[in-house]
């Protein structure tokens, strides 16, 4: 049985329920899921959470649309119109099993878009071959985001896909005081400055004239082993 929770006594605001149609469901709420929940419908997005266990859905009943279900069991996914949201949240890993049947009902009844959160690089080949569209392994990329910026001049980094990057870095002193079209990036390092922010300026878009001064933050894309190298010029 799927009960739909209701604001618990002293509560002022019922949570947004969301539209037919729209929204993002949020299937588990620990760490990852009720940050991804939480930060949604703190942007004004529609999200609906689903959790099994008691103890979370105490803790949350109120603060978001929320539902106790168990969302391994494909009914109870139809029982809540798991089928009408054209993105989905798996936040369950710890478990693989319900991770994976979870993700499966969530294919099978065709959500456009299924996020899906891994613990191994294993798990999340499973996860890929059953259909889910995007795997984020947190600890992983977390580890990985952090040595980056622990290691060299980098003061930010995302790993869109593939490789890509987009990072912010402090200019290497061979570019300071040159314009892009100078100093040559993109021929030389492979590797693109789509924007920089100067003390007290706006962010500026990068063109060929744009001049690079020492204390200038500017924001470079390109392949990850490419910009590793670019950042490490002295």
């Amino acid at each position: 049985m799927v009960e739909q929770l209701r604001p618990s006594s002293g509560t002022q605001n019922a949570p947004r329920q969301p539209r037919k149609g729209t929204g993002v469901l949020v299937i588990g709420l620990g760490r990852f899921g009720s940050a991804i929940a939480a930060t949604l419908d703190r942007l004004g997005q529609d999200v609906l959470a689903v959790e099994s266990k008691p103890e979370l859905v105490a803790q949350w009943a109120g603060r978001i649309a929320l539902v106790e279900a168990d969302a391994s069991n494909p009914e109870a996914l139809e029982q809540l119109g798991a089928r009408e949201f054209p993105v989905a949240v798996v936040g369950v890993g710890s478990y693989l099993e319900a991770s994976v049947l979870i993700t499966g009902n969530l294919v099978d009844i065709g959500v456009p878009q299924i996020w899906a959160k891994a613990i191994s690089n294993e798990h999340a080949r499973i996860l890929q071959r059953i259909g889910a569209h995007h795997v984020v392994l947190p600890e992983a990329d977390a580890g990985a985001r952090v040595a980056h910026l622990v290691s060299g001049k980098m003061m930010d980094y995302i790993e869109v896909e593939d490789g890509f990057t987009i990072v912010k870095m402090r200019p290497p002193k061979e570019t300071q005081g040159f314009t892009l079209a100078q100093s040559k990036v993109r021929e030389r390092y492979g590797v693109t400055v789509i924007g920089v922010k100067s003390p007290g300026v706006d962010f500026q878009y990068a063109t060929p004239e744009t001049r690079i001064s020492q204390n200038d933050l500017i924001i470079v894309s390109g392949h990850a082993e490419l910009l590793e190298r670019f950042a490490a010029r002295p």
